[in-house]
């Protein structure tokens, strides 16, 4: 058995394959060590003591990759198995271009990938479902590469040179993803040495449907399959009796809801009744709509600032959707109570380990318990039940409007509301009321909440705001929070400058020009079919029907630009581009920009010092027109 959470030298794996040209290889995370083993020619393949070195060192050490149980592993033990290098070609043009499985590979080509191998694929890990390049720019790794020769080319000798040095530009990027999930990793050990089954290289929600198929498989006496519900099944959804409103619009909506049905499509998602979908639910000043993804008010371009006298509060809904599910007894109907069982027993398992500071266990569970609701809707799942999902989501959307009703009934305004939380105002003097209003809507429903108070709330629109804490300290939320696992680096100084100016009255230039954080000032995109930049202006006559002369034509020549590739890093620049623009033509043969790179320098490789030539008005008026899609008016300040 693997020992998960056993210290052992972990390398880095990557594979890359050309028509005449396999290179194996591995990079150790702690000392930078580089081992490799390379074929070449179409008809070579490893010899009897690279296959006996190599199946050693998969048994030795545990190694780590991305995207490497769908790619590399079949590649490499079918290399181990004795296949030339075309015939490799071929298994790796069958997985990327005929969207083969791994399992398919084994099956059709005899070989075995040993189920008891230590080790890591990091693409479900990382949050954000991108390309190992995209989460190299992310997290600001020092060189973006895309495959830098066609991966049909037959190489060179010096191509071959080139394919190896951005090969180990791959294993440092691998070893970036790797050290940034240290944390996550170590609670998937953790888990996985408790539940004895390997965890190490699922996302939250495969855990959750493996943890919780395995617990209730032990109390069912074997495990849940995937239920199979066929297209155009139908779902009535069933009104908790502590939902009850008093305004006639919003009893109408609720029985709206009752006669509605819930239809499963061909893909075996929920679809949410039109008249539901399109419904603008008004209460108060504000305007809700609901969906299959939850309640959301519609404000747009909306500063909302407390004065002295006032509060403004944003109260989050404790742990909402498996509240529901535990308060409602909701359980997929093909798992039985058993679920139920599991899930309240993981619930409590959680609260306890959190109330003794036992942040290990009880960060793990919550895994468990928040990547459990996204299976739900999930026709691949084991835990697939669509009504549940509606049950839960509707629920939840039904006692938000009550808590919100109830609010605005007694005096109190809403300002924002989405999914599990909503934002109020009122006068302090008004504050006993609120509480009131609070402490019965969470007696009436079960649910708890959890209060933040701001000082001011500017919003581009309801999934896109700057929160200002009271007391210091900002949420950040869509477009304005920070880049990471799940959101590409676009020009964070702005961001920057845009929240001293509001917390602070700094200028918008003084935290622009003083920034000397090259990171801060890019932006990373994936490019569809690859970009290319460096295409030049040049001028040629145009002449009417009778031949006379117009105003002469501006045109790109692209016959010298050069190849970036599909994933990219640029700032602006005073010596920028005419634009960066999609390699693949459009249909009259010339080439779309990509969208708002004019101005922009490629920046591929990070530099050692920060460049001279930063376009800084550009920022500048970047910052100044996020203030005006905010609401933010000097006067607030």
């Amino acid at each position: 058995m693997v020992a998960y959470t056993k210290e052992k030298i972990t390398w880095v794996h990557d594979i890359e394959i050309y028509r005449n040209y396999l290179l194996i290889g591995f990079k150790r995370v702690d000392t930078g060590k580089v081992v490799s083993w390379e074929v070449v020619g179409s008809k070579g393949y490893l010899s009897d003591d690279d296959i006996d070195e190599i199946r050693e060192f998969m048994r030795k050490y545990r190694t780590v990759g991305f995207n490497t149980r769908h790619f590399d592993l079949p590649i490499l033990y079918s290399a181990l198995s004795g296949l030339r290098v075309i015939d490799l070609k071929k298994i790796a043009d069958d997985i990327i271009l005929g969207g083969r499985k791994s399992w398919d590979i084994e099956r059709d080509y005899g070989i075995e990938v040993p189920l008891r191998l230590d080790h890591i694929d990091l693409i479900e890990v990382a949050p954000g479902k991108a390309s190992l390049k995209i989460y190299n720019g992310r997290l600001h790794g020092k060189r973006m590469q895309d495959l830098p020769i066609d991966p049909d080319a037959v190489l060179t000798d010096e191509e071959i040179e080139v394919v190896y040095d951005y090969w180990k530009n791959d294993l440092d990027a691998t070893i970036l993803l790797y050290n940034k999930l240290k944390e996550q990793l170590d609670l998937r050990a953790s888990m996985s040495t408790e539940y004895r089954q390997d965890l190490r290289s699922k996302s939250d929600a495969q855990i959750a449907e493996a943890v919780i198929r395995s617990e209730v498989g032990k109390l069912l006496g074997e495990k849940p399959k995937r239920p199979e519900i066929p297209p155009g099944t139908r779902y009535s959804y069933i009104v908790p009796d502590f939902i009850r409103f008093k305004h006639p619009d919003l009893r109408d909506i609720l029985a709206e809801i009752e006669r509605s049905s819930f239809r499963v499509d061909k893909t075996g998602k929920i679809i949410m009744p039109r008249a539901l979908a399109d419904a603008n639910i008004k209460i108060g000043n504000g305007i809700y709509r609901m969906g299959i993804g939850g309640l959301h008010s519609s404000e747009k371009c909306q500063a909302i600032v407390a004065r002295d006298d006032q509060i403004l509060v944003d109260r989050d809904v404790t742990s909402y959707y498996p509240m529901i599910i535990l308060r409602l007894g909701l359980y997929p109907k093909h798992m039985g109570k058993a679920f139920l069982k599991v899930y309240r027993e993981i619930v409590n398992r959680r609260l306890k380990a959190k109330a003794e500071g036992n942040t290990v266990v009880a960060n793990s569970l919550k895994i468990t318990i928040n990547g459990s609701f996204g299976k739900f809707g999930s026709p691949w799942s084991a835990l697939y039940s669509p009504d549940l999902l509606i049950r839960t989501t509707i629920t939840g959307q039904l006692s938000l409007l009550m808590f919100i009703e109830r609010l605005e009934r007694a005096g109190i305004r809403v300002v924002s509301a989405n999914t599990d939380g909503i934002v109020m105002l009122c006068d302090r003097k008004h504050e006993h009321v609120m509480r009131e209003v609070v402490e019965e809507w969470e007696h009436d429903t079960g649910f708890g909440t959890e209060a933040t108070e701001y000082s001011a709330l500017y919003s581009r629109d309801v999934n896109n705001y700057i929160a200002v804490k009271k007391g210091g300290g900002v949420k950040l939320k869509g477009a304005y929070a920070k880049a990471g696992f799940m959101k590409n680096p676009q020009n964070e100084i702005c961001i920057d400058a845009v929240i001293a100016h509001i917390t602070e009255g700094k200028s918008l230039s003084a935290t622009i020009r003083e920034c000397r954080d090259i990171t801060k000032f890019v932006t990373v995109r994936q490019v569809q079919g690859g970009a290319i930049c460096g295409a030049e202006k040049y001028y040629r006559d145009r002449y009417g029907k009778r031949g006379q002369l117009l105003k002469p034509e501006e045109i790109l020549d692209f016959s010298n630009a050069q190849y970036l590739g599909k994933a990219i890093r640029w700032y602006y620049s005073t010596n920028g581009e005419i634009g960066i623009f999609y390699k693949t033509p459009n249909r009259y043969g010339t080439h779309n920009l990509v969208p708002r790179t004019e101005g922009a320098k490629p920046l591929m490789e990070l530099p050692d010092k920060f460049p001279d030539d930063v376009d800084y008005g550009w920022y500048i008026r970047e910052a100044r027109s996020i203030l005006q899609e905010i609401g933010f008016e000097e006067s607030l300040i």
